[in-house]
């Protein structure tokens, strides 16, 4: 199935049905008095979170939904029936924004957590209501008023404890499946992740934690450039930020450092937020590089990489910052890492995404 995360639809609530004005026609009861009964309301929409979901594809091609109007009430002091509600699941991380205020309505993180979309109209009143001691014969009714009708746009933001930063062919989808059960694309070109992937990463039997790949960012993300912009929403939700940097270019020409500090430029142009998150660096392709260079080769990145950018800003996306030398083809240092990563989760009081682990597991 296409992944979508972003739609736009429509929600028109049901109107409420109108009131009765009635009277009893008994037989032996000259003066029955009134008898019109209420309208009822209109149907609701409602918006829930489903585990089983994992894209908006469904509503790019149901994009108006519709609730149903609320019957009139009739005599006999029949009340009419209200109309149904419509519950439109969608995947759990869903953001639910009003398209023309921009004003968050709902953020469904949750299984099961329900937001009310757009509210049915009340019923209107029969002349029941009416009666009065110097009214007996009431002829007024009221309206059903009109439902609420809105343009939504829904986001769907993965739930991820983890996710993978780094420029196309860095090793991202390599390393995402040489660590959990997730099997994205992987090719010797860029862009080969179109979409997000999750991968559930099982430590021992009583830990695991949930890692999001996006498609790799190039300079001028935040502008528009490549595909990574289109997704660097899914990184929000994440405790850590894992930078995978291709130490081993296959183009002499490029510079690792250089494209690294690139890469966390645009996560800054994009999102102060996601910039100061924690993030560690990843060095991949340690297996085209031979032993003895190793370390001279990690401790001459390092001090490329931090030299500048610790300068820029004190926040805790360049402060303390952990570095990993790894080879996701062959899997030296993944489980280190991997760990280390458990570790650090468990350490924080963020409670991990259990919803999303038990969707993707």
């Amino acid at each position: 199935m296409k992944f979508i995360d972003e739609a736009i639809i429509e929600v028109h609530a049901g109107k409420g049905g109108d009131g009765s004005a009635a009277f009893r026609r008994e037989k032996y009861v000259p003066r029955g008095g009134p008898s019109g009964g209420d309208g009822g309301r209109g149907g609701s929409i409602y918006a829930v979170a489903d585990r089983n979901l994992n894209t908006l594809v469904e509503y790019r091609f149901a994009r108006i939904h519709r609730a149903k109007n609320g019957e009139n009430g009739r005599g006999s002091d029949c009340y009419g029936k209200a109309g149904e509600d419509v519950t439109l699941p969608v995947p759990v991380g869903t953001v639910v924004i009003d398209a023309e205020s921009g004003q968050l309505i709902a953020d469904l993180a949750r299984h099961g957590e329900r937001t009310l979309l757009a509210k049915g109209g009340t019923g209107g009143l029969g002349n029941l209501h009416f009666k009065s001691s110097t009214n007996r014969a009431p002829r007024q009714f009221t309206r059903g008023e009109a439902g609420e009708s809105r343009r939504l746009r829904l986001e769907l933001k993965v739930l991820a404890d983890v996710g993978l930063l780094g420029l196309p062919n860095a090793g991202k989808s390599t390393f995402i499946r040489a660590v959990s059960a997730a099997r994205p694309k992987v090719a010797d070109y860029p862009f080969t992740t179109l979409h997000p992937h999750l991968g559930v990463v099982r430590v021992d039997i009583n830990r695991s934690f949930v890692i999001a790949d996006i498609p790799g960012l190039i300079e001028g993300a935040a502008e528009g450039a490549g595909l990574g912009h289109q997704f660097l929403r899914h990184l929000a939700r994440t405790r850590l930020l894992l930078h995978i940097v291709d130490l081993a270019p296959a183009d002499p020409n490029s510079d690792p450092v250089s494209d690294a500090r690139a890469i966390v430029e645009e996560l800054r142009k994009y999102d102060e937020g996601l910039y100061d998150k924690p993030r560690w660096l990843v060095l991949n392709k340690a297996d085209l590089i031979p032993a003895a260079e190793r370390d001279a080769r990690v401790r001459a990145f390092v001090d490329g990489y931090l030299g500048k950018s610790s300068r820029k800003s004190s926040g805790r996306g360049t402060e303390g910052v952990r570095v990993f030398l790894i080879s996701a083809l062959t899997g030296e240092g993944c489980a280190e890492l991997t760990y280390a990563v458990a570790e650090f989760l468990a350490d924080t009081s963020e409670a991990p995404h259990l919803e999303a682990e038990a969707a993707h597991s």
